[in-house]
């Protein structure tokens, strides 16, 4: 079959995908709760040009849909229905914080995230405890995990796990004397930290 034979077809899908882009960009929105004129703030498109790409009066284009991605928080290739393909093995590089390295497990943009944290052993940290929105999970692979929650100062060993509301002021470090390997998931929230206010002296 040539190319020509087979370009109808392949028209033929491609209207299909594009399709089914303004359904699933309206089911999107209304599970997260978000009103035209809200998502128009955030992402900078007009409310009526949102209403024609979920009515399926406005084509979709890259230009539009990639801060849509980023405002629902989803992989582009989620948004447009597109099949996995490529290479499943996420590549991404270490990045190395406050002496930590933290080296991702996963590349969705946004939602939960997966990260294996290195952390070299500082025996004489002083806890400074932090509060955030969200809900951390813990599990040490090697090595040994202080963490302090609320009035709780523990010892966490290789197979122990911890899971807590980060509403809740915790600190976390490695007492020694090796190196601790610990898996850590966290949703964006986690990113944006807090210090707890220490009271002033009186």
């Amino acid at each position: 079959m040539s190319d020509d034979d087979a370009g109808p077809d392949r028209d033929d899908s491609l209207d299909q995908v594009l399709g089914a882009v303004g359904p699933r960009l309206r089911a999107l929105r209304q599970r997260r709760a978000t009103t035209l004129a809200q998502l128009s703030r955030a992402t900078g498109i007009s409310v009526s040009t949102l209403s024609r790409l979920e009515s399926g009066q406005r084509r979709p284009t890259l230009e539009l849909l990639l801060p849509l991605a980023r405002a629902h928080q989803v992989a582009l290739d989620e948004l447009v229905g597109a099949p996995p393909t490529g290479d499943p093995r996420v590549h991404a590089r270490p990045v190395t914080r406050h002496g930590r390295t933290y080296l991702p497990l996963t590349r969705r943009p946004g939602g939960l995230q997966a990260f294996k944290m290195i952390i070299p052993p500082t025996p004489a940290s002083e806890p400074q405890p932090q509060v955030h929105e969200g809900y951390d999970w813990m599990y040490v692979l090697s090595g040994r995990l202080r963490l302090v929650l609320g009035e709780h100062d523990l010892i966490l060993a290789p197979g122990e796990a911890a899971e807590f509301d980060t509403r809740t002021p915790h600190w976390f470090a490695n007492p020694g004397p090796g190196t601790a390997e610990v898996l850590t998931l966290f949703g964006p929230q986690g990113e944006r930290l807090h210090v707890r206010a220490r009271p002033r002296d009186r």
